[in-house]
């Protein structure tokens, strides 16, 4: 493709968006990259990157959110920049920033708080009539009894802005939950608690323009992320059946919460339940953005879509002023699997399925993700693999109070 002149500074402090990177500068944009001086060393696809920046902290405080200002300001003074993308979490927060500051369309701070702040997530989300857990603020100590009388145990303290399962801690009691509560001191209203609803967890991920979804796909943990961190598990997920529904009901949903909050055009990971104890779904929490945990890999696995890929196109599309045509989606069903493993260089000879399309290859790890026509054969695999995985691969850590590179 021809060179667009179009100036994207794309934003990643976990190492990410490899994809989004090559798709960018393969549609003819000049691309400039920020990354934690950390990740300096990581395999980037410095090919399709003209100019990398580094961080030496990637937190967003607001003196470090000054100093990339800054030092964003300086490179703009010899660099034409036309759009800013946030491809992480944590990152998010930066790209909005910056594109208030410098008048750079796309999303703004406030409404990035809608896919940062779960807080925020849930007084939007109630405001608009969605379904969420009950909830509460830690800011008021009468508010805070209030609620741990009125609402039935157990529940779940958990920190506004991580990510995944991260910094989260389950409580049964009164006193329990208060014990946390005090625990965090003066970080208690960087904090929410929410009942704890046992059921089945589902995520939707999707790409959207101008308000309206391009593309969904919905699935459903056959482990949460929060039992694989807190209990030791082993991740899998597994697509809901297509235009089941299922599938329509987490698709709306997703649409409203989407609405609600705003979203015009971004990539979306979105995280719902089905409550065991009345069969509704809940809305947990999204994101403006790819979802983690190789959950890109199956869903192009069962698509035939690279989100990071064809948010990149939307991207550019977006910045000429152009139409943009999404590829052809198909309707195959994928299943992922993952596990940290006690060996070093996990032996993959067990696992032979010709239904296997992708293995992970990163030390002490071990994962599969594997499609077909029959979900029932994608089911089959899970099991069996979950269990050869248990009994000889198999290796839990704890899961950390905050986030690491």
């Amino acid at each position: 493709m021809a060179q667009t002149n179009l100036g994207f500074l794309c934003i990643s402090t976990y190492y990410k968006g490899a994809e989004f990177l090559r798709a960018c500068k393969q549609a003819g944009n000049t691309v400039y990259f920020i990354t934690d001086k950390k990740l300096e060393n990581k395999p980037w696809p410095r090919d399709f990157i003209d100019e990398m920046f580094y961080l030496e902290s990637g937190d967003n405080t607001p003196e470090n959110l000054h100093k990339l200002a800054v030092g964003v300001a300086g490179m703009m003074r010899t660099r034409k920049i036309d759009r800013i993308v946030a491809l992480d979490d944590f990152d998010v927060e930066k790209g909005a920033y910056l594109r208030e500051l410098f008048r750079i369309p796309g999303m703004g701070l406030t409404t990035s708080q809608f896919f940062r702040d779960k807080l925020a997530m849930r007084m939007q989300a109630q405001e608009a009539g969605i379904k969420v857990p009950p909830f509460s603020t830690l800011f008021y100590n009468e508010t805070i009894t209030h609620y741990l009388q009125t609402v039935p145990g157990p529940w779940v303290i958990k920190p506004r802005s991580e990510a995944s399962a991260t910094g989260i801690k389950k409580v049964h009691n009164l006193d329990e939950a208060w014990q946390v509560v005090h625990a965090l001191g003066d970080r208690r209203h960087q904090f929410l608690i929410e009942q704890f609803k046992p059921g089945d967890v589902y995520h939707v991920d999707g790409l959207s323009m101008h308000g309206k979804f391009l593309f969904q796909r919905s699935s459903r943990y056959l482990n949460t992320p929060m039992e694989v961190a807190h209990g030791g598990g082993i991740f899998r997920s597994i697509n809901v059946d297509f235009d089941s529904k299922e599938d329509k009901m987490l698709k709306k949903m997703n649409e409203q919460v989407m609405k609600a909050f705003r979203m015009q055009s971004c990539a979306s990971h979105s995280e719902y339940i089905k409550s065991r104890e009345d069969g509704e779904f809940y809305f947990l929490e999204t994101s403006a953005r790819v979802g983690g945990a190789n959950l890109v890999e199956m869903v192009e696995a069962s698509s035939g879509i690279n989100l990071w890929r064809e948010w990149a196109n939307l991207e550019t599309a977006l910045a000429l002023d152009k139409e943009y045509q999404m590829p052809v989606i198909d309707k195959t069903y994928a299943g992922i699997i993952i596990s940290l493993a006690r060996q070093q260089r996990p032996d993959h000879t067990p696992f032979n399925a010709p239904e296997i399309v992708w293995r992970m290859d990163q030390e002490h790890h071990v994962g599969f993700i594997m499609k077909s026509s029959s979900k029932e054969r994608i089911v089959q695999l899970l099991d069996e693999y979950a269990e050869v995985i248990y009994q000889s691969y198999h290796a839990s850590a704890p899961v950390p109070d905050k986030p690491s590179n």
